[in-house]
This record gives structure tokens, sequence and C-alpha cells, in this order.
């Protein structure tokens, strides 16, 4: 029974998809907050538009990014065995294990929990992304085979994925000009790897000054607008690729129509989101004596910011430079190379700094590809057992741009140490130092900025 409701499901969400089932679960939550049925309808409706448009621009964007990086690794000649199946296949893999029907009332529960206990303002509408707890109880279940323990790492991290989604609601309000939103993605997670680094790096004079998209524009003017920008670097990495002159000039304006293209689909997610934010708004405020709850959100609403961007386009030859020097590493970068999971933490830790960013995403750049690398026998292991995917013999599959790789590394491997392996134990107790330490500093820096805001108002 449990195995055929979890096969009604995969086939349900991999049949609709985001743009769809996310749409429906804003819908019917901005019913219960009091909107009316045309109004959550039409907003509803708009969000499954920017998803679809999002989704389509990203599609198109990979189409040309996959190719260069294909024709990079076949320029130098190596041989990586484990194929990079992105996180569409796994997320394809997750759904196929036979526990992945009960994460979705653990998530929903655990989340009104704490609510009502006052431990969070953030209500996870990122429904569709469940299947990120289900990969790393996948990872826990392949070290431990206990799915008990599996269940109770997966709490752990819905815990503590609201933690973070908490603390950077009013950064993502400021930079993406959504109010009343957060994102609830594991991406998110790498946040407390990059944010100590990020606090070095704001101690060099020259990188801790304003230099998002817009400040590089003035400085360097036209060099610096969306779609001269996306023209330069999509003819870069068309040189890269070793393509003819026409291939690169093609690939340069079909670089720069993506830029261009990001902020105008963005701009949707603003306009459908903004009316559910304000109803849930004054729901909670009437319900809760001036509480205000934000919506937890999966990260495409953030694609209007051109410092990811950016930040995506650079980590590609990077990935690829990084997959044939570093010693140990198996998988070969193609599906995973257009990597949001980098980009979005490195923006939102450095509220846009595009040379912080790009030095955060060059270091980060190995441990997506050691990560991928580790997680290849249990995702393989799953695929074969299942069929969810069709590998012939002897291959591995897995993804070189895994969500929080840091955190899904250690939380799935942590308990190893029963068996003599301490690398995964220590790796959580290295990050669960770097959460604690990002928590503790973002509190302090946000006390002091009240402090400040009071002062100038006297």
């Amino acid at each position: 029974m449990l195995a055929e409701a979890t096969a009604v499901i995969q086939a349900f969400l991999s049949s609709v998809g985001a743009a769809v089932f996310v749409p429906v679960i804003m819908i019917i939550m901005g019913m219960i907050v009091g909107m009316k049925f045309k109004d959550a309808f039409s907003a509803g409706l708009l969000l499954g538009v920017a998803f679809t448009g999002m989704s389509m621009l990203i599609g198109f964007m990979s189409g040309i990014m996959q190719p260069v990086g294909e024709a990079m690794l076949n320029n130098v000649g190596i041989d990586l065995p484990i194929l990079d199946g992105g996180w569409t296949t796994m997320s394809a893999i997750s759904w196929s294990w036979p526990f992945a029907v009960l994460m979705f009332p653990l998530m929903i529960v655990i989340n009104i929990i704490m609510i009502l206990a006052n431990k969070t303002e953030v209500f996870n509408a990122d429904l569709w992304n469940v299947w990120g707890k289900i990969f790393t109880a996948i990872g826990v279940v392949g070290i431990t085979g206990n799915v008990l323990i599996a269940f109770v790492v997966a709490a752990v991290q819905i815990v503590i994925e609201l933690v973070i989604a908490d603390s950077y609601k009013e950064e993502i309000s400021e930079l993406s000009g959504i109010p009343g939103v957060t994102c609830t993605h594991k991406m998110i997670f790498l946040s407390a790897i990059m944010y100590p680094v990020d606090k070095l790096l704001r101690k060099i004079p020259a990188l801790n000054t304003d230099m998002d998209a817009e400040a590089l524009k003035e400085k360097v003017g036209i060099f610096a607008e969306n779609h001269v920008l996306g023209f330069i670097l999509g003819c870069f990495f068309g040189v890269l690729g070793g393509y003819d002159v026409p291939t690169i000039l093609s690939t340069g304006v079909k670089c720069a129509m993506c830029l261009v293209l990001f902020p105008v689909i963005s701009k949707y997610f603003m306009e459908s989101l903004s009316p559910i934010s304000e109803a849930v708004s004054e729901f909670m405020n009437k319900k809760f004596e001036g509480r205000t709850l934000v919506v937890g959100l999966d990260w495409p609403f953030l694609g209007g910011c051109n410092e990811i961007w950016i930040a995506v386009i650079w980590a590609i030859p990077v990935t690829v430079l990084c997959s044939f020097i570093l010693p140990g590493n198996q998988i070969l970068p193609f599906a995973g190379i257009v990597n949001i999971a980098i980009a979005v933490p490195a923006f939102l830790v450095t509220r846009g700094n595009l040379p912080r960013m790009l030095i955060l995403t060059t270091l980060c750049v190995p441990i997506f590809l050691y990560v991928g690398t580790a997680f290849a026998p249990y995702v393989t292991e799953l695929a074969n057992s299942t069929g969810a995917v069709a590998l012939e013999a002897g291959q591995m599959i897995s993804n070189s741009s895994i969500d929080g790789p840091v955190w899904t590394y250690a939380a799935a491997t942590f308990l190893d140490f029963l068996n003599g392996n301490y690398m995964g134990l220590i790796v959580l107790i290295v990050w669960i130092a770097g959460f604690a330490y990002t928590q503790y500093d973002m509190k302090k820096e946000r006390a002091a900025r009240v402090a400040a805001s009071e002062a100038d108002a006297e």
C-alpha cells in the first residue's frame, strides 16, 4: 500500500512539476487566510507562469552551457566514470524510495508545531522540494540501514531549514524586492560554510565595497549592462569550448538573451507573491497579535538578481577545471553543471557583492564534486534496486551540484564513525560550528543595525 501511494505521488509530481504543484498550494493557502477565490487563483496562476518561464529559461541556458562544459572536457580527454544526472534525476531516484511518501506529513507537522510554539515565522509552502529531505534520508539508510534514524535526521533538517530561512528573511526581502517571502530550499545550508569565510573576506578593504551588479554598471558603464555582459560571457565560453566564430557569436547572443530575460520573469514572481504574502500577514496579525508570517519558497523568485547568474556562469569553467585536476574526483560534470545551489547561498551571505561571490563560488566547487563522488554508491544502489533510472552494467550515477553538499554529506554519513570512519562526523562538527557562528553573528549584526536606525531616528 505504501509503495503504491508513493508511486502515485511520484507520478503526479513528475507529471505536473513545481509549476503546477506550488501554485495549487499557494491558492489553497490564500483562500485559508481569507483571499477571494478569484484573487487567489489569479495570483497562483501567475506564480505558475513565473515558475514555467524561469524553468524554460534555465533549461535554455543549460542547453547552452552543458555542451560548452562537455567540449572542454573532451578537449582535455579525461575519463570520469560517474554519470552526472542533475537534480531532476536525483529527485526521481529519491521518490522511488519506498518510504518517501511519509516525508510530506513529517514536514508539515513540524512546521505547524514550530509556528504554534513561536519558534519560526516561516510557513514553508515549498512542499515540492520535500525530496531534498528524502535524498538525505537515503544517504542515512545507505550507511545505517535504519529507516527510523533516517527520518530523525530528516526531521532535524526540516527544523534547521526553517531556522535558516528565518535568519535570512529580511535580507531576502531586501535583495529580491518581494515582501513577506523567504527561501526554504536546502541549498542555503551552504551559507553555514560560506558565511565565516565571507566575514574574513570583508576584512579586505577592496572586497568590502558596494560591488553588486548595479554598482558595477556605474563603474564600467555599458560593459555591465545585462545584454552586453551576457554577450561577453557567452563568447568567452564559446572560445573555451573550442567553437568556431559563428557559434561563438551565437552563444554570446543566447547568453545575452538569458541575462536580459531573467529579471523580466522575476517581476512576475513579485506580482504574484505580493498579494498572497500580504493576505498571510493580515491573517497572522489577527490570529497571533502582531506576528507576521512569511512564506517559504523555492529559490526561483530570486532569479531576477543578476549577480546569481554571473556566479553561475563563472562556476562552469571552474567546475570543469576542478573536475579533472582534483585528486579523488570521479564525477563528470554534465546535467548539474549549471549550479544554482552554489550561487544562491553566495549571493545571500555577501548581499550580492560580486567579487566575494566569485571567490566563495571558486572555493566551494570542489565540495560539490567530492560530495557527488561520495554519494554515487548510495544513489546508484537505489536506482538499480528500484529501476528509477536505467543504468548500464557497472555504471554509477550521482549529481555534481547536490544542494547543501556539506550538510547532506555530514548528515548522511556521520554515523559511519561506528564503523571506524570519522570523516562524516568531523564534517558535521565543522558544519555545526559554522551554523552556530553564522546565527550568532547575524543576530549581532541585525541588533547593531536596529540600534543605529533608532539612533538616527532620534
